[in-house]
This record gives C-alpha cells, structure tokens and sequence, in this order.
C-alpha cells in the first residue's frame, strides 16, 4: 500500500510557495484517483514536471488558503486531467485596513463587499443555532451589530411565520442602517437603530426572547465583560437565547481567510478568542443557560435557558 508520508505534502507545500514568490497565480495538474485492486492508493499531483501522492484534493482548500491565495473553480481538461490554480489574494483589499472611522462598516466601506452568506460555514453553522434556539418560537429578537441585516435575512427565509415575530436591529453605521431598512420597508415587524451600544438604554427597547450578535461586542469601544452582562442582565428574558458570533477568519480580497490576526501579530492567535469565548459559557452557564461552541471560521456560542 501506498506511503502517505507528511513529507509529500511538505515537498508539494515549498515547491508552491517558492513558485508564489515569482509569480500572481500558479496552476498544476491532478489525475484522477488511482485504484488498483479495488485499494485506493491516493490521487496523483503533478507539480513542477514531479509527480506527487496526495490524500484529497479538499486538503488544497486548506493550502490554499494557508498561501493567503484563493483556490480558483478547477478546470476539467479531459477524463484524466484537472488544472488547479492558486492566486494570490490582495492583502491590501481588505475592511481591515479602513480607518476607523463611524462608517468603517457602511455601505461605501470594504465590509460592505462582503456577504458572510454566501459563506457556507457562516451560514449553515448559523443556521443550525437559529434552529436550536427554536426561532420560530422566539417572539422578540435583537440583532446588536445588524449592518445591512444579513443575519435578518436567513431568519425571513428559515421562519414560515416570520411576520409574527418582531425584529429589533441596532447598529452604529447609519448608512447600513438606512440600507437595511430599504431592505426590509414592507415589513412592519422589523424596525433599525443607528445606535451606539454603549447607550442602549436610552432606546428603552425592553427585553427579548432572543439576542443575536456576531462579531460585534469584540469592538475595541466596547467593554467585552461589562457589555455582555449588561446585555444579558437587562435585555435577556430569563426563558430566552442567544446568538454570539466570534470572528475566526480575516477578510482579504473578498475572500474569507481562517485565523482570528489580532493587532500587532503578523499570525493567526486565538487567545483573545478563546477567552472571550470561555468567558460568555461560564457566565451563561452560571445564569441557568445550556451553553454549546460550533464552527469553524466563525465560532457560534448557542445558548438556551434551562429554566423551568
């Protein structure tokens, strides 16, 4: 039987990278699965006039994006031979990089280019947290961090009674606001807030049977600690859920890259990510919640009241 040793995958690994380093986009070759008596023996690459073994083409998902470069639709060339081909993203077309300004989210901004829902992880995983947290059955859901009300929009298609519940979005950018209500202008049920979150009591919004955030109470004008129990304490219904959302990706060039980067490292580091994380199960938990962590790019904390 074949060897399948981690030095192939290193080999195939430096052989790109230092052809990356000359050119935008490279391409190579991958016949189909060899099969000999009945025993699969892995697919062959052929790289740089070398033929490699490699386990499965979804492994160059992974390289790819590990080589900041998005894996193009593979070309099928004839019934042996596929052509495979990695370009190098643009680093410098990303939101990350925008001043950090009120509108650094708005509808002219470089986050404003990016659909999370078009992302099977971001949204099959945030899926399946509305059908744990039974959303049909949720009467009042807050979105704190709405923007355009992408979030909003998986709920109009998953919910067959949408229209009965009431939905209250809150977000600091107010040309996504206005966006999002030219969205949803024949709903009643949905109302938008320009608002800073820090201020929400002034909104006397009430309290909800689920609160939905993703990637919002992590801002740096944010108290992380302080906001999530204030949320938590004065909006939550004691029966209710909810939805956080920690960003495990960066954005670049339209493309969604795994690895939380936080400032000053050059690398994916997650601790920031974990502590936080950590912290919202054991306080839900201690608050008489059923706490689970899913996903990948981004890490979904469900949390669902455990009161009688």
């Amino acid at each position: 039987m074949q060897d399948f040793s981690n030095k192939l995958m290193f080999e195939i690994y430096n052989t790109l990278l230092t052809q990356l380093e000359q050119k935008e986009q490279i391409s190579f070759y991958a016949l189909n699965p060899d099969i000999k008596d009945g025993v699969y023996a892995g697919e062959k690459l052929i790289l740089d006039n070398q033929e490699f073994t490699y386990r499965s083409l979804y492994s160059f998902v992974d390289l790819a994006s590990i080589l900041n470069c998005k894996m193009l639709m593979p070309k099928y060339l004839d019934e042996k031979l596929i052509e495979i081909t990695f370009k190098k993203l643009n680093k410098k077309e990303s939101f990350h990089k925008d001043d950090n300004s009120e509108e650094k989210y708005g509808i002219t901004s470089s986050f404003s280019k990016i659909n999370k829902n078009e992302e099977p992880d971001f949204l099959l995983n945030y899926i399946s947290c509305l059908k744990n947290t039974k959303i049909e059955k949720r009467k009042r859901v807050l979105n704190l961090g709405v923007n355009s009300g992408g979030e909003f929009e998986v709920i109009e298609k998953l919910c067959e009674n949408f229209e009965e519940l009431e939905l209250v979005g809150i977000d600091y950018s107010k040309s996504a606001i206005d966006y999002a209500k030219t969205k949803f202008s024949e709903y009643k049920n949905v109302s938008f807030y320009a608002w800073d979150i820090n201020k929400l009591e002034e909104l006397d919004l009430g309290t909800f049977d689920l609160i939905i955030s993703i990637g919002t109470l992590q801002s740096s004008n944010l108290n992380f600690n302080e906001t999530l129990m204030n949320i938590v304490q004065k909006y939550l219904k004691k029966d209710a859920a909810m939805i956080l959302g920690f960003p495990n990706c960066r954005w670049y060039d339209g493309a969604m890259v795994y690895g939380a980067m936080p400032k000053n490292y050059s690398f994916s580091e997650m601790s920031v990510l974990y502590k936080d994380a950590m912290f919202c199960k054991k306080y839900l938990q201690q608050k008489k919640f059923r706490v689970t962590l899913t996903g990948k790019n981004y890490i979904f904390l469900t949390a669902t009241s455990i009161r009688k």
